[in-house]
């Protein structure tokens, strides 16, 4: 899979914000991916590293235009109009970040793209409020407070989703350390996303 050309999909069927989002969906895939590696708590059957890459990246590719209605069922139909495809193992991940479509939650790789999606845009209102606007000043304490203490603050963020994180039968990540590997993970790439 050429990830530069799925990048390109993605920059040129989305809104810059809704793209910000998507690539830092990614780096929180990849962030995920090498803490579970790094600690051996990947299952043989696990996709792979790049099936995690390209699944946050192009998660959102339909959430536009005439396709926006039916995200993400609309995926492979959007992609296809940019000469590029993708296997089942990707197409699957991307569903499970609506739980609407009752995929069956037997991977890692399912779990950190259902429970990362929403607390990206979380991490970015957390910069936004900084007066240098900038990814590197963030803490994880101030990302925690807000999270926990400001139900009000970046509302839309579905705090019930990312606080799954810490379910047994998923990832089984304490909520402080999962929102410490998506801030690293997105500090990685502040440039890009203009943070």
């Amino acid at each position: 899979m050429d990830r530069q050309k799925f990048a390109g999909a993605v920059k040129s069927n989305l809104e810059n914000n809704i793209y910000n989002h998507s690539l830092s969906l990614e780096a929180c895939m990849f962030g995920l991916y090498d803490y579970f590696k790094s600690n051996n708590l990947l299952a043989d059957t696990e996709p792979t590293r790049e099936e995690w890459g390209i699944a946050g990246l192009i998660h959102d590719i339909d959430f536009a235009g005439d396709t926006k209605e039916l995200h993400p069922l609309r995926t492979r139909e959007v992609l296809a109009k940019y000469g590029l495809e993708i296997n089942n193992t990707v197409q699957q991940i991307i569903l499970s970040h609506d739980k609407r479509q009752g995929i069956s939650m037997d991977s890692k790789a399912k779990w950190s793209i259902y429970c990362a999606d929403s607390l990206t845009g979380l991490i970015t209102a957390v910069a936004f409020v900084y007066p240098d606007r900038k990814l590197a000043s963030v803490k994880v304490s101030s990302v925690l407070k807000r999270f926990l203490k400001e139900p009000k603050f970046a509302a839309g963020t579905r705090r019930d989703e990312v606080t799954e994180c810490t379910n047994p039968d998923g990832l089984n990540l304490p909520l402080e350390k999962f929102i410490e590997i998506c801030l690293t993970s997105m500090q990685k790439i502040a440039t890009e996303i203009g943070l």
